[in-house]
């Protein structure tokens, strides 16, 4: 039998000064989680310096509110990621910080009944106060009624346009600002389970102002974002509706009449373990069976709580890779272009193959 030792394990060595980029390394070296947080900053550095990849990151769970919101805008403005796909709860987080409000710290053990007749939501140990929910409602609303009502609009669209509205008003950074700064594409599948449903629920009721929506445009968007690309990598950050929407992209190659191998690099940060058979816990392994992962792609699943591995990532590859981070290319998307790969709606015709 051929030497099964790959390397020797290093013991994490302690210093009173260590950067973020140091301590990312140390943990490389050990096993386990640090092991695994290690080497998904080694993966993530490796798309960055791929001029062929294409990074899709998806946003699953209540990370914004939990503190998230100026990393993922920092993921955004310097390029980290090329396409951002999110939970509506997240973007509607977003844009709540940005306006100004925020999220407060509490304690788990607590009278929710009490919270309830104050009108505090509570999410684990951090409230948000519904009256300042209200007036972000309001804002969204308004921002509705600017729509038009003769014709549908991709999610992508709606949150572009709703970026650059918030521009003016913004009082702090956020995904959606920084997504139309930098025209970073941002999809959310599932729009209606959120506050956006909410609100445009709102305008309808209220105003009589119906918007609709072509979630199957944002399939084939995100479709074509994929095979247009040499490669891809995902980024995952919990589960649920945004990492499938991602993984599809993939596999959805063939309604272009295309074959692709998958996604070429991937990494995965969750609690959800995959013996419940559920997508946010499933494995990038199990995700090959799908052909949604590529059989060579590099990848590594970290089974720690997101808001304790994304800002040592993300910090260690600000600080380590910033040359590699200020060099890279920006993939140019053309979104009308992409329309010639298919007959529109209008059309009412299937899917023309390339």
């Amino acid at each position: 039998m051929s030497d099964l030792r790959e390397r020797p394990v290093v013991p994490f060595p302690i210093s009173d000064r260590a950067s973020a980029a140091e301590l990312v390394e140390r943990m490389a070296g050990t096993s386990f989680q640090g092991r695994q947080l290690g080497e998904a900053a080694r993966i993530w550095a490796r798309m960055l310096a791929d001029p062929e990849a294409t990074i899709f990151l998806g946003i699953a769970g209540a990370l914004v509110p939990a503190g998230m919101r100026l990393a993922f805008a920092y993921l955004i403005d310097h390029r980290l990621v090329d396409c951002v796909v999110s939970t509506g709860a997240n973007l509607f987080h977003d844009l709540y910080e940005t306006l100004g409000a925020q999220h407060w710290q509490h304690r788990p053990q607590t009278d929710d009944v009490a919270l309830g007749r104050l009108r505090f939501n509570r999410f684990y140990d951090l409230l948000a106060p519904e009256t300042e929910f209200s007036s972000s409602e309001e804002f969204v609303v308004r921002f509705i009624r600017t729509l038009d009502t003769d014709r549908p609009y991709t999610t992508r669209e709606f949150f572009a346009l709703l970026g650059q509205a918030l521009l003016p008003a913004a009082k702090e950074e956020g995904i959606l600002t920084a997504a139309a700064r930098r025209g970073v594409p941002v999809y959310s599948a599932a729009l209606g389970d959120s506050m956006y449903g909410l609100a445009l629920a709102n305008a309808r009721t209220r105003w009589g102002h119906t918007v609709q929506f072509d979630i199957i445009q944002d399939v084939l968007e995100t479709t074509c974002l994929v095979t247009n690309a040499q490669k891809s990598g995902v980024i995952y950050l919990g589960g649920g509706t945004p990492k499938n929407f991602i993984q599809q992209a993939a596999a959805a190659a063939y309604v272009l009449g295309r074959d692709e191998p998958g996604h070429s690099y991937g990494i995965q940060i969750t609690m959800d373990q995959p013996q419940w058979g559920g997508l946010s816990g499933c494995t990038f392994e199990e995700a090959q069976s799908w052909r949604k992962i590529a059989p060579e792609a590099d990848f590594v699943t970290v089974n720690v709580e997101a808001t304790v591995a994304l800002p040592l990532i993300v910090s260690a590859l600000a600080e380590s890779h910033a040359e590699t981070i200020a060099k890279r290319d920006r993939p140019v998307i053309s979104f009308e272009g992409m329309r010639g790969m298919w007959r529109t709606p209008t059309e009412g015709a299937k899917a023309t193959p390339r």
